[in-house]
């Protein structure tokens, strides 16, 4: 053996409960992402938005995930201290994002020095950076701890808390009006106590539920890491954030290859987290465009958290069930099947006769919501140095927000002048977007795909 080398041993099988301590740290990430998804909308609107300018404030979740998670990954893959290389980032983004989120529906309170449009756009940036940080050192977790054929287990076990998570989070608004009889309208200008209590809990299920992997999950030292790769040590680059540079420009070409599903993915899910609200509330609810203040709007409103919070239960569900039907099919089929399911609940969204057929879309949705968060991970991370896992994951982050970015700049003026400020033919074309990203995970070359290693043996022994 090489001086060079350590010896190369398999990563051991972990049980369902410790992957299960791992991952939940997404339900709290999850929960104050689906406040934000299904609420900030309405929010900017009350702080004084209108629909064309919408997804301008939104590329502030984009923006910052593009910068901060490749540094983040960068980093946490040459950390180590006490907690690990990973679980330090995350505890820090999830304090940060928790007393974001206590703030954001309060920006009024400022309202003697910036108008509160602006912090509340301001705040959501600082949201989005801090759940950033919290974020990506998770997906590099997974891929850090278990072996091959354990990944799209961990990465399901993640979709699942994601959905649960997200099902509390999108739900609550709706929960404290309806059944606690917590105000659901407010003054003009002021966001409604229903919605400012759902934060409030969000922002301590948050740091608790990260607090929860940080304390009951161990992290394998780098010596033992290395005892996993066959990468020599000595290849192990110890460069600056310049590191990062010469990373991306030797993506592996399967990232290249998912870049394109992911593109069309994300500019379709960005589409249907800014524009529903408004889409419901004026295409099924027959609230006028500009009524923002209204019943009618806050019962849109609350009524679109219970749609998101039904397809991210269905994505939770669905979950459990991904490894199996990839074990079947493989993974590329697997997604591609779900992303046709999600585009035709999209589109069929503009046909539904009333709100409570909202729920028969949401089911497709969260389909493809599910296999989003999971596949292309799972995918990826066969093609990925180990010593890279982090970094690489960051930059993979960017075919997430580049297409929300471009999306944030166009999708405002397109909804406003093309389609003259009817939001609902902004969830059309994502529908039609999730179709494009089913055909184009087909031509991806996923080299480890237990399904596709059976096929090569079986070929090759008979």
């Amino acid at each position: 053996m090489s001086s060079l080398q350590t010896k190369q041993y398999s990563k051991p099988t972990l049980s369902f409960w410790q992957i299960w301590n791992m991952s939940v740290g997404f339900l709290g990430i999850q929960f104050g992402f689906a406040l934000q998804n299904a609420n900030a909308s309405r929010i900017l609107q009350t702080f004084g938005a209108d629909v064309e300018h919408l997804s301008w404030f939104w590329i502030a979740a984009p923006l910052t995930g593009m910068i901060v998670q490749p540094i983040i990954g960068h980093y946490s893959d040459k950390t180590w201290c006490k907690l690990g290389r990973r679980r330090p980032y995350f505890l820090a983004g999830a304090i940060l994002a928790s007393l974001a989120l206590v703030f954001m529906p309060n920006a009024e309170l400022l309202t003697s020095v910036i108008p509160p449009m602006f912090i509340g756009a301001g705040i959501l940036m600082i949201l989005d950076a801090s759940t950033n940080v919290a974020m990506e050192p998770f997906r590099a977790l997974v891929a850090d701890m278990l072996p091959s054929e354990q990944r799209t287990l961990g990465f399901s076990i993640q979709t699942a808390l994601i959905g649960i998570g997200a099902v509390v989070g999108s739900w609550l608004p709706y929960i404290f009006a309806e059944w606690f009889g917590i105000s659901k309208t407010a003054p003009e200008g002021q966001v409604p106590d229903n919605v400012v209590f759902s934060f409030y809990v969000g922002a301590a299920v948050f740091i608790t539920c990260v607090l929860w992997t940080v304390l009951r999950t161990k992290e394998y030292s780098p010596e033992q890491l290395r005892q996993f790769s066959d990468t020599p040590v000595e290849q192990e680059s110890k460069g600056g954030l310049m590191e990062i540079f010469r990373d991306f420009a030797h993506i592996p070409r399967t990232m290249k290859q998912l870049g394109l599903v992911q593109f069309f993915s994300w500019f379709a899910l960005f589409s249907m987290w800014v524009f529903t609200t408004p889409a419901v509330a004026v295409h099924i609810y027959g609230a006028a465009i500009d009524d923002r203040s209204s019943v009618t709007y806050q019962n849109a409103g609350n009524w679109v958290g219970i749609c998101f919070g039904v397809y991210n239960a269905v994505s939770a569900l669905y979950a459990f069930i991904i490894p199996s039907i990839a074990g079947k099919i493989g993974r590329k089929l697997t997604h591609s099947i779900s992303l046709i399911l999600g585009g035709i609940g999209l589109i069929s969204i503009y046909f539904v006769p009333s709100p409570q057929w909202l729920l028969l879309p949401m089911v497709g949705i969260g389909v493809a919501w599910g296999s989003i968060l999971s596949m292309p991970y799972s995918i990826l991370a066969g093609s990925l140095p180990p010593q890279k896992m982090g970094v690489y994951m960051g930059i993979f982050n960017f075919f997430i927000t580049i297409p929300q970015i471009i999306n944030g700049i166009v999708g405002g003026p397109i909804v406003k002048r093309i389609y003259d400020s009817q939001a609902i033919y902004a969830l059309v074309m994502a529908g039609i977007f999730l179709l494009i990203a089913a055909i184009s995970v087909v031509f991806v070359d996923d080299k480890d795909d237990p399904v596709l290693l059976r096929k090569q043996k079986r070929l090759v022994f008979g």
